[in-house]
Parts: structure tokens; C-alpha cells; sequence
């Protein structure tokens, strides 16, 4: 893949390992250059983790960092669009979305979400619509619609 067309992901504080392992099992299928980990999420080695990922963990390259805000505005400073999947009062149906590359979809915590700070530096917020009563999915379960229609835009 070509630098402009680079494609990362960024898990915060998803307290989930079984969670954790569906990313690094979604990365694998979308081929993202990077997996990010951020604040509390859980790191391999974990047997929850790769129960889950089934050795995605061992070829997707990642990375923690502690700090989610210290990441964003380093990937910001080498031009990477910041994309936050999260149903928010500016956020934008995913699919009116036309995503430039490179790009970092960050995903937040199951319950919480992202920050208002982290939204206030995103380039686009967007987020899945919900037919149903529930006002969202599994994270891990969203970053793969949202993950494989951004990812659908890097060909």
C-alpha cells in the first residue's frame, strides 16, 4: 500500500480483551499498517486476546500508547485524517462519508465512547444508524462495518 493510502486503527480504552482480539483479527482482514491500543486497553500477550484473534495478535503490527491525545496530534502533525466512529450530535451517517487517506479510524470505549476533546480534534466524526432501540453495536462489531467501508475507498 502506498504511504498516501495508509490506514491505521486506534482502540481506546476498550476494556474488553475478547474485544481487543476482534480488532487485531479485523485489522488482519482489512490490512491496516497499524494497530493503535491506547489508555487502558488490554495488550498481547493475553490468552483472551488471542483466543479471540486467532494469531492476528502475532502478525498485525501494533503499538500502545498511553496517551490517546499525545497519538492523535502526532498522527495529525504527519497529515493523517482523524476519524472518530461515534454517534454524536455532529457526527455524519458513515455511508455520506468520502474518506482521504492517510487515515486513523479511532473506535472508544464500549460504554463511554471518546472524549469531547478527542471529538473536538477529529476531521469527521461518523456513525452507523441504528434501526433498531438500541443506540449502537458491539465495538468490535462496528469497527468492522465502518472498518470495511473505509477500507473499500484505499483500492
Amino acid at each position: 500500500m502506498t504511504t498516501n493510502k495508509k490506514f491505521y486503527i486506534i482502540a481506546h480504552n476498550i476494556r474488553s480483551l475478547y474485544n481487543i482480539g476482534t480488532m487485531f483479527r479485523t485489522a488482519d482482514a482489512l490490512g491496516v499498517d497499524q494497530l493503535f491500543l491506547t489508555g487502558y486497553s488490554g495488550q498481547p500477550p493475553r490468552k483472551e486476546i488471542s483466543k479471540v484473534a486467532l494469531g492476528a495478535d502475532e502478525s498485525v503490527p501494533w503499538q500502545h500508547y498511553k496517551s490517546l491525545t499525545y497519538l492523535v496530534d502526532k498522527l495529525k502533525n504527519q497529515g493523517v485524517k482523524i476519524v472518530i466512529l461515534e454517534k454524536s450530535k455532529d457526527s455524519v451517517d458513515y455511508r455520506k462519508f468520502k474518506p482521504s487517506f492517510p487515515l486513523a479510524l479511532i473506535v472508544g470505549n464500549e460504554v463511554r465512547g471518546v472524549s469531547a476533546d478527542t471529538l473536538k480534534k477529529a476531521d469527521k466524526v461518523i456513525e452507523l444508524p441504528m434501526a433498531g432501540i438500541k443506540e449502537s453495536l458491539n465495538v468490535g462489531v462496528a469497527l468492522g462495518a465502518a472498518g470495511y467501508y473505509l477500507n473499500s475507498f484505499r483500492d
